[in-house]
């Protein structure tokens, strides 16, 4: 056996690894352990990984804006700003058809741009929103599947978690990912709304319009909303302007975030180690797959798979278009049981030399960027789509009444919203393209 054949024969082990319930971080560091030791032949290649990988790779000062976008969003739900999000939103769509789901949508958009987590802003948008959707008699498919779909907007808006790690693995700027991003997620935003408006169009029951709010008191509630465009301006506004690197960004957020939860009373010294052990967890967690996919991808790259995949599909007869549409759909598959972190750990470094060398109509420098916004969002269908969709899971455990076949319905018609975007984002580089090249020339 070649160390091609090798290195294409650990996907279906390290999927058969994930089927057996180890964890997927586990299953990486054992596939790629065991693949650089055969690869090798001996134990010497294997032994240096272990003494220097994780020095090498954890000591990568990018990866420290993650811990703080973690923080952040812990204080901004315990100084309660997905609670004043969403009663703002309310205020002022309530009294349409459906108008509260859409709050919940337009709140977990404001609400993603202090998180940078989808399962952040799911679970803190959830306990909000929830119990407001059921008093108004919104159905248990339209409520849990519009703040399912809401939750990934904490991925889309800028800052974003797994955005940082494509930059890494793809080695782009994160800056200008940010800001490729912004206008993707608004146009996700904006079509989360719409079909809310298009599906109580046909069923009516499911989210009726509450009495309208007088203007007075719809202004009213627009102020406790204050401190969080300050901090989404500065910190988005920081970056954007190049006032702050992402990192230092991500610390101004951090403080911003703190002073707020604490003149709210949410930040006692019980929550603050609370918050601290909870960024610590989820760190720990991103970084021991991050170690593990950098372990995996040694094994990859010894065994010539995306070199030589790379140099297959670029001597193919194939349209550029079709193996971009291809790994798209690879993504929307392999999202139905995979987390959207282990696939980009997964897919990104064996995706990018193929990318890189075909033809968009585009400048190279572009094509990254512009192909991690798609990796995005194919990725981000993942969390909405049975049967291994976490925010579906998330907000479906906070409804009691509501079965888990109601949320996966509930969910179907943002999915194919996600669809149509996507679509379109391929179709139209220049939207996702547009504020770099204002930005940066």
């Amino acid at each position: 056996m070649t160390d091609f054949q090798l290195g294409l024969l650990g996907f279906p082990v390290l999927l058969c690894l994930i089927a057996l319930r180890i964890p997927i971080a586990a299953a990486m560091f054992i596939v790629g352990l065991g693949g650089t030791y055969l690869v090798a032949g001996n134990m010497r290649m294997m032994d240096s990984q272990l003494k220097t990988f994780a020095y090498g790779t954890l000591m990568n000062y990018s990866l420290s804006i993650i811990p703080l976008f973690l923080l952040m969003s812990e204080f901004a739900t315990r100084g309660g700003m997905s609670a004043a999000l969403f009663r703002a939103a309310g205020a002022w769509l309530g009294h349409r058809r459906g108008g509260l789901a859409m709050a919940a949508v337009g709140a977990s958009a404001g609400f993603g741009a202090m998180c940078g987590s989808s399962l952040a802003t799911a679970s803190s948008m959830g306990r909000v929103a929830l119990p407001e959707l059921r008093r108004a008699g919104y159905s248990g498919a339209l409520s849990t599947g519009a703040l399912a779909a809401g939750g990934t907007l904490g991925i889309l808006i800028p800052p974003s978690v797994v955005l940082v790690i494509y930059a890494i693995l793809a080695e782009e700027n994160i800056e200008r990912l940010f800001t490729a991003a912004f206008i993707p997620g608004a146009i996700a935003m904006i079509g989360y709304m719409v079909t809310v408006a298009i599906y109580t169009r046909f069923v009516p029951e499911a989210g009726r319009a509450l009495p309208r709010m007088p203007y007075r008191e719809r202004f009213a509630v627009l102020l406790p909303v204050w401190p969080v465009a300050v901090i989404f301006a500065l910190v988005i506004g920081g970056i954007y302007t190049g006032a702050f690197s992402p990192t230092a960004a991500a610390a101004v957020g951090v403080a911003g975030t703190a002073v707020v939860a604490w003149f709210a009373g949410g930040l006692g010294l019980a929550a603050l180690r609370e918050a601290l052990l909870n960024t610590a967890k989820t760190s720990g967690m991103i970084f021991f797959i991050v170690l593990s996919a950098g372990v995996l991808n040694s094994f990859l790259s010894s065994a010539q798979v995306p070199q030589s995949l790379a140099a297959y599909f670029l001597s193919a007869e194939l349209s550029p278009w079709v193996i971009l549409i291809g790994m798209l759909l690879l993504y929307v598959v392999l999202g139905t049981v995979m987390d959207s972190l282990a696939m980009i750990f997964l897919t990104v470094p064996i995706f990018i030399p193929i990318i890189a060398g075909l033809d968009f109509g585009i400048p190279p420098a572009e094509v990254g960027i512009w192909f991690g916004i798609l990796v995005l969002m194919s990725a981000e269908i993942g969390l909405i789509t049975p049967p291994v969709g976490l925010n579906l899971f998330v907000i479906n455990a906070m409804a009691d009444e509501t079965r888990i076949g109601q949320t996966y319905r509930g969910a179907l018609p943002f999915v194919l919203s996600d669809l149509v975007r996507i679509a379109l984002l391929v179709a139209f580089p220049g939207i996702t393209l547009w504020l770099v090249r204002l930005f940066y020339g």
